[in-house]
């Protein structure tokens, strides 16, 4: 396993908050409300600057309104094209 804060696996959870906040409608300014946070933090998030845990996550999902179990169902099937057996 690489030891780096960036890697092709995490930029697709990247790319797909991205499009889950966009899909919705929803700006950084409206979300970062939603969360309690500032717009730069959702800006450094979504650019791969501060790193999201999974309770993090689960928060940005209840904030924009999305299942966490269908993101990460999402993500599940995004991030398998990256398994090599």
């Amino acid at each position: 396993m690489r030891k780096t804060i960036h890697s092709p696996e995490y930029d697709t959870l990247l790319e797909l908050l991205r499009e889950a906040r966009e899909r919705v409608g929803m700006t950084q300014e409206q979300l970062a409300e939603g969360l309690k946070s500032t717009q730069s933090v959702v800006s450094k998030c979504e650019r791969g600057e501060r790193r999201l845990d999974a309770v993090e996550l689960w928060r940005w999902c209840q904030a924009l309104g999305v299942s966490y179990a269908e993101f990460t169902a999402r993500l599940d099937k995004k991030l398998s094209r990256f398994v090599k057996c």
